[in-house]
């Protein structure tokens, strides 16, 4: 049996279970790797993730390693692990706003950062992707907060206002791009879609909702009947952007997929109406392979990336919607299913994309000892 410690976090709109790597080094040998640790710590390989402490869906599946970091100019490094729940394996190969979020207000209460006398800014390296954030938290006097009053679209609970910003982005449009094309065209099904394939935030395929014969505001449940198409576009993407070759097996985390149509007004999934009129671009992303209940940040940043591009699938429907909105003062509002998401940009004197910034809320929920039974470490490794 082995003795875990964690913090079990709530980032935004996900759960995460945070580890210390002084923590976590040295039993990966013992465990017999990082991803049998914690899919035999998660209960993966059960739907339910019953005899673990997953939550059995992708936003609740979820861990973070943190460490202090030795770059010059960041304060912590953390490799973000996304638990699979059927099955027992762990995706390496991408970021998540929501944990960076918890993250930050993490590192603040355990110490690895030291406190500032009015706001406090954490710098923070994703060494999946080599992503720079960094996560402001006000602390008047000192003092480390434990709760707020902050609230994001997707939940009611409140949290801890944290500052989310997206740095380093590239100021070179073309950067963004892949495969250097505003749009590409994707086949599958027999039907060619139009997509944009951006690396920012995370990578990811934005597909044009038309060829779909969906509008891009629709509700979740009628976004999974396409999932099959969309998991096709996204194999076909990933084998376009590079990120895996056909011999290789499928990732479902990388890159992100989804939906984008102009304003309409819709329903949330908490029954609230939306108007067309409160938004600039409508998203609807997967995640792993369900509909996202909201936007993950780092899918955010990347709709965000793409509505910079001329011709993109994003700034097209956002030049069809009519918005007065103006990118660079208000920012971009993504209409998502949990309702509207607000998105600072930030561009360089040459128009180019410098910042990404989100306003999020996190909250410390538990400090656990996490026991891993021996037999399930054997069954995760064979």
């Amino acid at each position: 049996m082995f003795t875990l410690r964690a913090t079990w976090m709530r980032g935004g709109t996900s759960k995460c279970w945070l580890f210390n790597a002084v923590d976590v080094d040295p039993l990966v040998a013992q465990a017999g790797g990082l991803d049998a640790l914690l899919t035999s710590a998660f209960g993966s390989g059960d739907p339910r993730q019953l005899d673990g402490v997953g939550g059995g869906s992708s936003t609740t599946s979820k861990a973070a390693i943190v460490r202090r970091s030795p770059a010059s100019g960041i304060d912590v490094d953390y490799l973000f692990a996304q638990v699979a729940i059927g099955d027992r394996r762990v995706e390496w190969g991408s970021n998540c706003g929501n944990c960076a979020t918890a993250i930050g207000l993490y590192a603040l209460q355990c110490g690895l950062v030291a406190v500032a006398e009015d706001v406090t800014t954490v710098r923070m390296r994703n060494q999946n992707t080599g992503t720079i954030l960094t996560a402001e938290i006000a602390t008047p006097g000192g003092a480390i907060p434990t709760e707020g009053n902050a609230a994001v679209p997707g939940t009611s609970a409140l949290g801890v206002p944290v500052g989310l910003c997206f740095t380093g982005l590239s100021t070179d449009a073309h950067a963004l791009l892949p495969t250097r094309n505003a749009v590409d065209v994707v086949a599958a099904g027999g039907v060619h879609h139009e997509g944009t394939l951006v690396s920012a935030g995370a990578p990811a395929a934005l597909f044009d909702a038309t060829a779909l014969g969906l509008t891009g505001s629709e509700d979740n449940a009628t976004i999974a009947e396409h999932l099959p198409l969309l998991v096709t576009l996204r194999r076909e993407s990933a084998l376009r952007m590079g990120l895996s070759t056909p011999d290789q097996p499928i990732s479902h985390a990388i890159p992100k997929v989804g939906v984008i149509g102009v304003p309409r007004d819709y329903r949330t999934t908490s029954g609230d109406v939306v108007r067309a009129d409160d938004y600039d671009v409508s998203v609807r992303m997967l995640s792993m392979l369900a509909p996202h209940p909201a936007i993950g940040l780092t899918s955010a940043v990347a709709v965000a990336a793409a509505s910079t591009v001329a011709g993109s699938v994003v700034a097209r429907a956002v030049s069809a919607s009519g918005s007065a909105h103006r990118h660079g003062t208000d920012g971009l509002r993504l209409g998502t299913p949990a309702g509207v998401l607000r998105v600072g940009l930030e561009r360089g004197a040459d128009g180019g994309l410098q910042s990404v910034t989100l306003h999020r809320a996190a909250r410390r929920i538990a400090t656990a000892e996490l026991f891993v039974a021996a037999s399930s470490l054997a069954s995760s490794v064979h």
